[in-house]
């Protein structure tokens, strides 16, 4: 049983990455809209992007498994919250994908990931009720989305 929540949780933390395949380059030379684009002089060599992603989706899988194997909770509500919260990262994270590569508006997606981030603070907060080690294993997220959001406002800036 454990085996297959945790095969549930892996699934739902990449979600965002599947549906954003759709429409996000997997190399900065497959999007001509992207490479226009003057970037900051940190953006990352093309090829960090889905290496990071994936560490970071296996990272909140991993953090989602222990807060559904975690039975001492003091109350249900903080597992219904803990689920809300990642739920809703799981769309801002993919409407993110969406509005910046899709629809080719940084605007727009930096106001989605301004939201993401305060719901993964919240979603931190209540995997931290939960569970310590789920709560850590999301930092490297939230600090990961910290630097798109500096990112996405250097390429609104510079564009």
């Amino acid at each position: 049983m454990s085996f297959l929540k945790f095969v549930f949780a892996m699934f739902l933390s990449f979600i965002p990455g599947i549906l954003g395949a759709f429409v996000t380059p997997m190399s900065g030379g497959e999007n001509m809209w992207y490479n226009t684009l003057n970037n900051s002089v940190l953006t990352p060599a093309g090829w960090v992007f889905p290496v990071a992603w994936t560490i970071l989706y296996f990272l909140i899988g991993v953090a989602l498994f222990l807060i559904m194997q975690t039975n001492t909770v003091r109350r249900n509500s903080d597992k219904t919250n803990a689920y809300v919260y990642f739920a809703i990262n799981l769309v801002f994270n993919t409407l993110w994908s969406f509005a910046f590569f899709g629809a080719q508006q940084p605007e727009v997606a930096l106001l989605i990931l301004v939201a993401l981030i305060i719901d993964v603070i919240f979603m931190a907060r209540a995997f931290f009720r939960i569970n310590t080690t789920a709560f850590w294993l999301i930092m490297p997220y939230l600090a990961w989305l910290f630097f798109a959001l500096y990112l996405n406002s250097m390429i609104i800036y510079l564009n």
